[in-house]
Parts: structure tokens; C-alpha cells; sequence
């Protein structure tokens, strides 16, 4: 009995052990095999990619931000080349108009474009094009703002919902070290991007993880929340000065998702001798905002590396035309609201105040010193300008 049982617990070993060497196996067999899957499923899925070098590329406006042109076409131009030499471009901006945008699309698809890359104006319209590019085989590539359409192939963008987070934080610190006048009870309002612009409801959702614990304990007021059509500076001056006026100028902190939303905000501020006094946050590291946080108007920017999600948008565009597989030029997966899941390349974006600014945009290249220094007022931004 003893033999038996010896013989028998070694072989129930033995089978165990070639059992989970054989798991192991198929599991990096499958592993291997989804990799290939995927690459498999894009040709299938996107096949007009194969071999594409007519690259449409779409931005979204000009009007709001001076990223678009100055920066966003450029970089995309020279990263798009780097990968495919011989590429063609097709460019187009649709001037803060979803209809435009929508017929660029389908002209640069009439034109030959077997790849898009776009920035969209209206993130739930460009699914209209998502889906005229699906029914021709080309990919879409949501570039900086996603686009609602589960058939979207990738998305890339800096991490939204952490830009608002560090707005909120910012305020959230500023608050605990009694700047601002900012106490218990102290009134915030939100200035949001436009509601059209799935980006501006990711910040908002990031700067309320944040903040709302502390409007719901009551250590801060929220006075104002709204949303800002087309991200529009004469509509965020005309809202902050109706807050303004309803509260009677007792407002400690102005949530504004942009710097061209903190320029309106700054200018009704200043219409009541308040700019410098109030909290006012803003994002893109404009150079004219650099400056309002040099002279003391704007408090934070969130400054986001264009060159980085132009390279990602480049080497994915480049991977779908060579046929290679994409899953290492993705890093996360964004859900859509109708439940999608997308591949995703989403960067890293950084904060700015007055004690980092060299560290930061000037030192990255994104602004010279001569931009940020140029006009300032004697004696402002020594640590930046001397």
C-alpha cells in the first residue's frame, strides 16, 4: 500500500506539473496570439489603412486657442513625416463649426485621405464622420478631444480628468494655506470649457473630485457652475461678471478649465479692482498667461506637451500604414458613453505657477523667454527674466 500510494502521489504530481507547464504555455501562446489579434483586427477593420500615406488631418477651431495653429498643425506635420516620409497631408481647421468640419471630412475622403486624425469641434457630431470613414475601411484617430462613437479606433489626448484634478488640488491648497482670503465658507465658481467638448466635462469631473467634499462639508461655497459655448472669452468675461455682481464681488476663486476662460474672467475682475485678489486657475500655458501669473492676475495654468501627443498620433498613424501592431503605442483604454472601449495614448499634463515656470514651458521649448518676459512691467518675474 505504501508503494501504491507513493507511485500514485508522484504521478498526480508529475500531471500537475505538466498540466501548468502546459497553461503556462497556451497562456503566453494566447497572450502572443491577442497581440497579433489586434493587429489582425485593425487590417480587417481598417483596411484602406494598409499602406496609406494620404493623411487627413482636422483641427477644430482657431478662434479659442493659439495651440491649434502655432502648435497642434506644425508638430503634427513633422511627426506625421517622420514616420511616413512620403506622406501626404490633407489639412484642414474647421473654424469653430461642426457642419464645416463634417464636410472637410468627407472631402479630404473624397480626396483619398485613408487615415484621419482629427481634433473635434463637437464631440458627439464627429461621430458622423467616424462613420463615414468606417464605411470606406479608413481609421479615425480622435486626436486631443474624444469623439462619442463607439467605431472611433484610437484616441489620443493628455490624461482630462488629471487636469482637473490639479485645478481643483491647486484651489484645495491655496485654500488650507489661507491665500486669496480663502477660509471656510469662502465662495468658488466654475467657469467651464464648451459642453460640446467631451474634454470640458472632464476637467469639470476631475476639479469636482476634488472640491466637492469641501462644498459638501461647507468649507467652500460653490456659487457658480457653468459651461462656456464654444469656450468663448467675451461669454466667460460676461458670466464672471454676473456672478460677480450677484454676489455682490464676494467670490475667493474662479475655476476657469482654460486660459482664454481665465482671460475673461481676469477682465472682469480687473473691472472691479479684483485681479490679483481672487484665485483664478487656468490650462494651456498660453505665453499672455504666463505673463498674468507673472504679474500676479492668474494664479496656475496647466501646461500639456503638444509635441507628445502629436508623436503618439504620428506613430500610430505610422503602425496602421506598415500594417504593425499598435498595442504598445497605447497605454489606457477611454470609455465612450455608449459603453466603448477605446485604445488609448494619454500624456502626462503638468501645473505652472510663478515658481516653475522656467522648469517648465521655457525650458521644454513650448515658450521662449523673450514670449513670456517681452512687455512685462519693470521688476515683474525677476526669477524668470533677469
Amino acid at each position: 500500500m505504501s508503494r501504491f500510494f507513493a507511485f500514485f502521489l508522484g504521478s498526480f504530481i508529475f500531471f500537475n506539473l505538466i498540466t501548468a507547464c502546459t497553461r503556462t504555455a497556451n497562456n503566453s501562446s494566447n497572450s502572443a496570439q491577442d497581440q497579433n489579434n489586434a493587429t489582425t483586427n485593425a487590417s480587417t477593420a481598417f483596411p484602406a489603412a494598409r499602406g496609406c500615406k494620404n493623411i487627413g488631418v482636422l483641427l477644430p477651431e482657431t478662434d479659442t486657442s493659439t495651440r491649434w495653429e502655432s502648435y497642434d498643425r506644425p508638430l503634427l506635420e513633422q511627426e506625421i513625416k517622420k514616420v511616413l516620409p512620403d506622406a501626404q497631408i490633407q489639412y484642414a481647421n474647421a473654424n469653430n463649426n461642426a457642419d464645416t468640419q463634417q464636410n472637410q471630412a468627407e472631402s479630404a475622403l473624397t480626396r483619398g485621405a485613408c487615415i484621419l486624425v482629427i481634433g473635434a469641434n463637437d464631440s458627439q457630431k464627429a461621430g458622423a464622420i467616424v462613420q463615414s470613414a468606417k464605411s470606406t475601411g479608413v481609421p479615425v484617430i480622435a486626436y486631443d478631444r474624444l469623439i462619442q462613437d463607439n467605431d472611433l479606433a484610437y484616441y489620443v489626448s493628455f490624461d482630462n480628468v488629471r487636469v482637473g484634478e490639479m485645478q481643483g488640488q491647486y484651489i484645495i491648497d491655496q485654500y488650507k494655506q489661507g491665500k486669496y482670503g480663502l477660509k471656510r465658507g469662502s465662495n468658488v465658481a466654475m467657469l467651464n470649457g464648451s459642453r460640446t467638448d467631451n474634454n470640458a466635462l472632464q476637467f469639470r469631473e476631475g476639479a469636482l473630485k476634488v472640491l466637492q467634499p469641501y462644498f459638501d462639508r461647507g468649507e467652500l461655497k460653490l456659487v457658480f457652475d457653468q459651461f462656456t459655448p464654444n469656450w468663448d472669452l467675451a461669454r466667460a468675461q460676461s458670466l464672471t461678471d454676473g456672478v460677480l455682481t450677484r454676489e455682490k464681488n464676494n467670490v475667493q476663486a474662479i475655476y476657469a478649465a482654460s486660459d482664454i476662460l481665465s482671460t475673461g474672467a481676469i477682465a472682469a475682475l480687473r473691472a472691479q479692482n479684483l485681479n490679483g485678489k481672487v484665485l483664478v486657475t487656468g490650462q494651456d500655458a498660453n505665453a499672455s498667461n504666463v505673463q498674468a501669473i507673472l504679474t500676479g492676475d492668474q494664479s496656475m495654468t496647466i501646461y500639456k506637451p503638444i509635441v507628445e501627443i502629436a508623436s503618439s498620433a504620428a506613430q500610430i498613424v505610422g503602425a496602421l500604414s506598415n500594417g504593425t501592431d499598435t498595442a504598445s503605442l497605447t497605454n489606457a483604454t477611454t470609455k465612450t458613453e455608449a459603453g466603448g472601449q477605446i485604445p488609448s495614448s494619454l500624456s502626462t499634463p503638468q501645473l505652472v505657477d510663478a515658481n516653475n515656470i522656467q522648469d517648465t514651458v521655457i525650458k521644454d521649448g513650448f515658450l521662449t523667454k523673450q514670449q513670456v518676459c517681452e512687455g512685462l512691467p519693470s521688476g515683474v518675474g525677476k526669477n524668470v527674466c533677469s
